[in-house]
């Protein structure tokens, strides 16, 4: 097994080759003075079944184009088996035609992807399950669930008076597996979004007068949904307030709007690098993937079942 950084998150790649006792391998990955992404790997590869890390975060074209050109390197290099380990895909958003004459994006991502040289994809928390078809490779998608469930069983003790919340209509079947498993409640947020970026919460489908309500979702982006949804549920008489969210992407004012809204925690994973405008955060806290991440690797290169991980 051979374990490749790309530059987007290299304490998560880190932390992954800590829990596997994998080293990573010496590359290199830097740019240009034009800004054109250069690899080059500075150990023998050929006949071995490599992993690369990289999330699509921001800046997405950039860690985009680093994962591509890292995986062409390792395809030249003859390497055996290449597995992109994408732990947030970017584009996931762009997953169908919205209005006319648009791009599918996240499908040029899955062909980009296969035609660069990867052999297998290895996610977490697809933004829409059925980008896992988009692939014409075999593609695993982890859940963070298990990770959450555990956390939210060590914070929240008195799980009699817990609610699960879902921010939108369609993530309705993830918040539900939260109440399912822990024996909850669920309430739906009903919104309407005038424009992107933008979102105004309508109507609360569900009592949660006296409740710690958490409210479930796979991305937080301007953080804009999230912060109405609790502000509407602390005006309709909520106890409290808290949020899972698999994805940090906090982008633009997201943090400013987070510590300034009713909710008491926001707890994601470490799939994206955070900013230290994130660490210092009062209310926002990151959970470590790289076990996840980590064993699923294990279990693909020793040909092994991933999705028993999740039993």
């Amino acid at each position: 097994m051979k374990i490749v950084a790309g530059n987007s998150n290299r304490p998560l790649a880190n932390a992954i080759a800590d829990y596997l006792q994998s080293p990573l391998t010496d590359a290199s990955v830097k740019r240009f003075a034009d800004m054109e992404v250069f690899v080059e790997i500075h150990e023998n590869v050929r006949g071995e079944d490599v992993f690369v890390v990289q999330s699509t975060s921001y800046p997405a074209n950039d860690h985009v184009m680093e994962l591509l050109v890292i995986m062409d390197a390792l395809r030249r290099s003859s390497a055996k088996r290449i597995t992109a380990v994408i732990p947030y895909y970017g584009y996931a958003r762009q997953d169908r035609k919205s209005t006319p004459r648009t791009p599918i994006s996240a499908k040029l991502m899955a062909n980009l992807i296969s035609t660069a040289g990867a052999d297998r994809v290895l996610t977490l928390d697809l933004h829409a399950a059925q980008i896992q078809g988009f692939f014409d490779i075999p593609t695993d998608n982890l859940i963070a669930f298990p990770v959450f469930v555990k956390d939210i069983k060590d914070n929240f003790p008195d799980s009699g008076n817990l609610l699960f919340v879902s921010p939108d209509v369609g993530g309705v079947g993830r918040t539900r597996a939260f109440a399912r498993k822990l024996d909850a409640d669920l309430a739906i947020i009903d919104k309407r979004r005038e424009r992107a970026g933008v979102s105004e919460v309508m109507n609360i489908i569900g009592d949660v007068k006296g409740r710690d309500c958490i409210l479930v979702d796979d991305i937080v982006d301007s953080a804009g949904t999230l912060c109405n949804a609790a502000t509407a549920l602390m005006d309709a008489g909520a106890k409290s307030v808290n949020a899972y969210v698999t994805h940090g992407v906090f982008s633009g004012g997201a943090v400013a709007r987070i510590t300034s809204s009713p909710i008491a925690q926001m707890v994601t994973t470490n799939s994206i690098q955070p900013t230290e405008a994130v660490r210092v955060a009062h209310n926002i806290r990151q959970i470590n993937i790289a076990n996840l991440l980590g064993e699923a690797i294990r279990r693909i290169t020793e040909e092994r079942s991933v999705s028993s991980l999740f039993d």
